[in-house]
């Protein structure tokens, strides 16, 4: 068990529609998340036509991933669960001891969301300029994670207004970049500590970047949720695969981050259990020079400081200084007080 001076993220593995619109898939990636130690796993629940019109063009990620020439809404229709997929998916999710979320993108998967008693909910970057929808998510008057990718401070404000203003419960804000695989060089991660000096409230990091080096990033400057998408091979062919880690990848983070946790401790600087053993190796002693006759004076030519630390610390040393010999001492000998 963690100490209580240790933090502990919440880890999201975001399958997304990763399962390819495949209920088989969903409950693999449901017992790779069990494994991999992770709080919660994260679907999205929509109907396409009620959430892509006909006309909407798909994003130049979704284009090179698929590379054929069917519309989005033809794309995301393939990719859909039906309700009583994510029903049995949520409770599977129950017997497996792991939290059930899911990311609603129209307002009927709202309701079916509330129905099965999704405690959480989670505003993808997409709808935070979307006031039907946030008042809907708002009156659930249920904790929320919002992510902020594409987002400029002052529409982030609006919404946590609406939000608010709406019986929203708490509100924690992801930082985030909503490219797939977001370039380093976009990734901002200090505007995560931005949004929380800005918001007071807690944030964390929706991380779209290749690896799990970034995430990682995030929890040692103060990540307090970290959701990562995860799918079952990179190569599968979908619109998020290839900007998704891989199962023995998402261990590997949850493991890292478990370590970060425990390595950020306290503010408190002093010596640990496990060094203090080695003060005595690694620091050093006033110590004889050369040969020292009883009655002789201590001077910068007659003793030095050398290892092990058990004797005189050469903090010491102006005091020792001039100071005369007590007794006979032999080069490397320990000078007594």
């Amino acid at each position: 068990m963690m100490s209580k001076t240790e933090k502990r993220t919440f880890i999201i593995a975001e399958v997304g529609v990763n399962h390819n619109g495949n209920i088989e898939n969903a409950m693999k990636m449901i017992d790779i998340a069990v494994l991999s130690g992770v709080d919660a796993i994260k679907f999205q629940t929509f109907k396409a036509e009620k959430m892509v019109s006909k006309i909407a063009p798909k994003a130049d990620y979704q284009i090179n991933n698929m590379q054929n020439n069917e519309s989005q809404l033809e794309m995301v229709k393939k990719l859909e669960l039906s309700f009583d997929d994510f029903t049995w998916l949520s409770n599977y999710c129950q017997m497996k001891k792991i939290l059930f979320l899911s990311t609603p993108f129209d307002l009927g998967s709202i309701d079916f969301l509330k129905s099965i008693g999704m405690p959480i909910w989670k505003i993808p970057s997409g709808e935070i300029t979307n006031l039907p929808y946030l008042v809907k998510i708002a009156s659930m008057h249920k904790p929320i994670i919002m992510s902020t990718g594409m987002s400029e401070i002052d529409e982030i404000e609006t919404a946590i207004k609406l939000l608010n203003e709406n019986g929203a419960g708490e509100i924690n804000l992801l930082h985030c970049n909503t490219e797939y695989p977001t370039p380093f060089e976009d990734v901002n991660l200090i505007a995560m500590q931005t949004l929380r000096d800005k918001f007071k409230c807690d944030v964390g990091y929706s991380d779209h970047t290749i690896g799990t080096e970034v995430a990682i990033a995030a929890v040692a400057l103060g990540a307090g949720i970290i959701e990562k998408h995860f799918t079952l091979d990179r190569n599968m062919e979908g619109p998020d695969h290839k900007a998704s880690i891989e199962p023995n990848e998402l261990r590997l983070m949850v493991d890292s981050i478990r370590n970060i946790e425990k390595a950020l401790g306290t503010a408190e600087k002093k010596v640990s259990d496990s060094e203090r053993k080695n003060i005595f190796i690694a620091r050093k002693s006033i110590v004889a020079a050369c040969d020292i006759s009883k009655g002789d004076t201590f001077t910068e030519k007659n003793i030095t400081t050398k290892r092990p630390g058990n004797g005189i610390s050469p903090i010491r040393w102006n005091e020792v200084l001039g100071c005369i010999a007590n007794k006979d001492y032999t080069e490397d000998e320990l000078i007594s007080d």
